[in-house]
């Protein structure tokens, strides 16, 4: 049966119609797709997307970036460096649109690149406020922490206590803190060594003291000098390991802490191949330091339990970790097989973690962190887990810089794809003209074939 000239009308009208709404189609996407970019992170984890810490950083940054790129077009090695620039800083404009980048040819202007001390292709001066730093090493981490750096409104001076056979921050045996200092000093910390012995005052524009423990008695003369950097409102990061306080008996009476004996022993670790006396933490408090710290896990090794002080002290204490769920606190030999005795030993779980705070004569906020133990931070052992994350930020609050608490991004581990002009050029022409063709042709040949039946 053929089709009269009526129906031969209405499919030549439908078809028509269904051409010109696929083409109004295209030529929207196209129209769209010229001013919106969208990107959708298919990676192992998000390797294409900036971590949650990096966005964190950005978003505490009130005023614009200025970034200046020293690259080049070709590079016998790199390729094209200004493109390998763009590319890493595009996800930081997507998150923070007011940061500027601009392009200098070293080859073009070399007294300019000579007087900003660029020495490598591909190097960027980054500004931010009145700070300004160099970035050669394009990686997240890298980008981070220099942001972090900038971030801080002022230079933080960390000063630790030495000449007692203290962990060091600067040391590189297992029990010193080499590796935590050097995350410090990268993320914006000065950090110095103090002999109390020597010096006449714990020096006022020290942001925060760190006191490991001593392993021998401090003098009171050097004691006398720390409790007066508390009476005058310093900050304090005091890490107490399980042995005699050496001459500190006052300090820890002006905090009003309570310090028994006994090691804290957790049998969750031991099931995880590690030793017993490494407590994994089993809660946190809430507290700024741990608010990101819901999903992250921590490990105390060799920690002594911290109590609180009593009711009508100035100080607030809040708890900042607890460890050892169905651990105890072991005041018997460390020796042998362990196990909990109801007579001597504490249940846990145990806080081995506190934050203290009061408020001082002239209306600040005094701040002072207390931890049963340095291990955690030492070079053995810091990096376990989120040790180092909790350590930092540690120092972010002690220091006001509450905006930089977060997590630091970690490495990816996935490798990325790169798509060439070529290839790129390729699928833009297929999906955009060559598939809208195809659904016109087909179109075409199916009206054909009606027409003709």
């Amino acid at each position: 049966m053929k089709a009269g000239p009526r129906m031969r009308m209405q499919l030549l009208a439908q078809n028509g119609l269904f051409a010109v709404l696929l083409v109004a189609a295209a030529v929207l996407v196209l129209y769209l797709l010229r001013d919106n970019a969208m990107q959708w992170d298919i990676t192992q984890n998000k390797r294409g997307s900036l971590s949650v810490a990096t966005r964190d950083v950005l978003h505490a940054m009130s005023g614009p970036i200025a970034i200046t790129a020293y690259a080049t077009t070709q590079d016998p090695q790199l390729g094209d460096v200004r493109k390998l620039v763009s590319d890493f800083v595009a996800p930081y404009r997507r998150i923070k649109p007011d940061i500027s980048l601009e392009f200098v040819d070293p080859r073009e202007r070399p007294k300019e690149t000579a007087a900003a001390n660029v020495r490598a292709n591909g190097e960027m001066v980054i500004e931010y406020g009145k700070r300004k730093e160099h970035l050669s090493v394009l990686n997240e981490q890298s980008m981070a922490n220099l942001l972090m750096r900038l971030a801080r409104s002022q230079d933080r001076l960390v000063m630790y206590v030495g000449g007692h056979g203290e962990p060091r921050l600067d040391g590189n045996a297992n029990f010193d803190l080499g590796q935590y200092g050097q995350q410090l000093q990268l993320k914006g910390f000065t950090v110095q060594a103090i002999d109390l012995a020597i010096a006449p005052e714990v020096p006022e524009n020290a942001a925060v003291l760190v006191l490991t423990h001593p392993r021998t008695d401090m003098l009171p003369g050097e004691v006398d000098k720390l409790l007066r950097h508390v009476d005058r409102g310093g900050h304090l990061l005091w890490l107490i390991d399980q042995e005699p306080l050496h001459g500190l008996q006052p300090l820890a009476e002006k905090l009003g802490l309570q310090l028994g004996p006994g090691v804290v022993v957790d049998p969750a670790a031991a099931q995880l191949g590690i030793q017993p006396t490494i407590a994994l933490s089993s809660g946190y408090g809430h507290h700024p330091i741990t608010e990101a710290f819901a999903r992250y896990n921590t490990a105390f090794p060799f920690v002594r339990a911290i109590g609180f002080p009593d009711e009508g002290s100035a100080w607030q204490a809040t708890i900042l970790v607890e460890a050892a769920q169905n651990g105890w606190v072991e005041t018997g030999s460390l020796d042998g097989d362990l196990g909990f005795d109801p007579g001597a030993d504490v249940q846990g779980p145990v806080a081995v973690a506190a934050a203290f705070e009061r408020e001082t004569q002239d209306g600040k906020t005094q701040r002072v962190v207390v931890v049963g133990g340095s291990g955690f931070l030492s070079n053995a052992f810091v990096g376990l887990l989120s040790n180092l994350d909790f350590g930092v930020n540690l120092l972010n609050w002690l220091s006001a810089d509450e905006n930089l608490i977060t997590i630091q991004p970690r490495d990816r581990v996935d490798a990325s794809l790169e798509v060439t002009r070529g290839l790129l050029t390729a699928l833009v022409f297929g999906f955009l003209l060559l598939l809208p063709l195809g659904f016109l042709a087909t179109g075409a040949a199916i009206w054909w074939r009606r027409r003709r039946a």
